[in-house]
């Protein structure tokens, strides 16, 4: 047993493991590559080649990003399932990470020197598979640091979830200056830059890691694992070939994915709900699930739209003129990362405040997606007006409403998840969430190629009453749910 002096000397990262900087550094280095890129990718699908960009239409670009985005999401599945049957979740986070910087350096260098087409299909499907498996195992092995009964386990998940925050709100600021004074390139360069500081950080202390980090729960053979490989990589040249062939129009990216994610999704309810190790409660829990599945996919559907129809909006209608300098459109990307870090604390003090009588989970869901519908209905009080017309302070009051609806579903997404699980479906009942996630994305670049600052209103006046129609109708099925969740709240 170690001495109170040698658990001293140990909190050497704020009273944490000292290898929870490690963890810490390669998230926020992964997230600031991320959100850097993603905070100019729209812009550099649709602006001209006079202007540095591809000149893609608007509504193809905002397919491909929502593709993008819904592929991240369902790579966390193909993540989760290395670290469980080959790798080990410290191996496949720190593969992943490389696969990331990977696709940043293609998105930098291959246009210019293999063509358009290849440099952004391989740099984004890099990107996407690679940020799949960080995002699945980062937080799994931020677990493995603590006993259960660790009384700083939530102190560090805290700092975990501050440094994923900290390099979303960084990313989009640099790449942003980056690409309006020397270029889109540069900006890419710079994202690959930082997933490389953040492999380098992680490198030097991943030895520290516990051995459980590095356990391979259920592991395949050797010959199994051999064609696991191949199969992948074959699956991967398949998919650059078809982006690149133009088989599947790059209009319709975001609607495959979409569909891809909602079969998946439909397949796991059917395998869990099907299966005879359920229980009669735990079938029910799973049943409670679908709702609140598809509530999440519609929240996700509208909060995504920050990365496609919001960057539009804050390219064509959002008066960036502060004191006569012009912001970058990256940098609106920067101002929920900021409120979040200010308001999680303030919901986390809420909820621990009211205890056993804050509102149930299906309210808090049905609360996050009315929210976000009222948001867009916000959008209309700025409606109407010409380029550079919408206040940066309203569109600031627009994210902020956006903020609260994700910390009303979002943190308890995953969690939720859990709860419901039946024992032998643990795994798969997170990666249900995280299809809810895929699907949802997708559908926000679906739901893009619609939108144009000509009908605006429209777009945002049907859109905010569907939401808060879906919202209220969640409200009114919140009993029967909670019957159906029995006695998880």
């Amino acid at each position: 047993m170690s001495s109170p002096e040698t658990e001293q000397a140990q909190r050497t990262f704020f009273g944490q493991p000292p290898v929870l900087a490690n963890l810490f550094g390669v998230e926020l280095w992964e997230r600031f590559s991320f959100y850097g890129m993603q905070g100019i990718l729209l812009i550099y699908l649709y602006y001209t080649a006079e202007r540095g960009g591809l000149g893609i239409d608007e509504g193809t670009a905002t397919s491909i990003v929502g593709a993008y985005g819904g592929l991240v999401y369902l790579s966390t599945i193909l993540g989760a399932w290395l670290a469980d049957r080959a790798l080990g979740p410290e191996r496949t986070l720190f593969y992943a990470a490389v696969v990331v910087m990977a696709g940043h350096i293609a998105l930098a260098l291959i246009p210019g020197l293999a063509g358009v087409a290849v440099g952004v299909a391989v740099g984004l499907v890099l990107i996407a598979v690679g940020s799949g498996g960080v995002k699945a195992n980062a937080t799994s092995l931020v677990g493995t640091l603590y006993s259960e009964d660790d009384d700083r386990r939530d102190g560090g998940f805290s700092l975990f979830y501050l440094g994923i925050n900290l390099g979303a709100f960084a990313g989009p600021l640099l790449t942003g200056l980056l690409q309006k004074n020397v270029g889109f390139h540069y900006g890419f360069g710079l994202a690959a830059a930082g997933m490389f500081l953040g492999l380098v950080q992680y490198g030097a202390g991943r030895r520290r890691l516990p051995d459980e980090a590095r356990r391979v729960p259920n592991p395949l053979t050797a010959d199994a694992l051999r064609r696991v490989v191949i199969a992948a990589v074959v699956a991967l040249v398949v998919v650059v070939g078809i982006l690149i062939s133009g088989i599947v129009p790059a209009s319709r990216y975001a609607l495959a994915v979409a569909v891809i994610s909602a079969l998946a999704a439909i397949a796991y309810f059917v395998v869990i709900l099907g299966s005879g190790r359920l229980t009669e409660v735990e079938h029910s829990r799973v049943l409670a699930f679908i709702p609140l599945f598809i509530a999440s996919a519609a929240f996700w559907s509208l909060y995504q739209q920050q990365f496609t129809v919001v960057t539009v909006y804050s390219d064509q209608r959002l008066d960036r003129n502060i004191f006569g300098w012009e912001m970058p459109v990256s940098f609106v990307q920067s101002i929920n990362p900021v409120m979040v870090i200010i308001l999680s604390g303030v919901f986390a003090a809420l909820w621990t405040k009211l205890g056993s009588r804050q509102p149930s989970t299906p309210i808090k869901f049905s609360a996050g997606l009315a929210i976000m519908g009222v948001a867009f209905l916000l959008f209309l009080t700025m409606a109407g007006g010409g380029p550079n017309s919408a206040p940066l302070l309203g569109l600031t009051g627009i994210l902020l409403v956006f903020t609260i609806a994700e910390l009303l579903l979002s943190p308890v997404g995953l969690s939720l998840s859990t709860k419901l699980a039946p024992e032998a479906f643990r795994t798969q009942m997170v990666a249900l969430f995280f299809l809810s996630v895929a699907l949802g994305t997708a559908m926000s670049g679906v739901l893009a190629k619609l939108y144009s600052t000509d009908h605006e209103a429209p777009y945002f006046g049907v859109i905010g009453v569907v939401a808060l129609v879906l919202g209220g109708l969640l409200a009114l099925a919140s009993p029967a749910i909670r019957r159906l969740m029995r006695g998880v709240h």
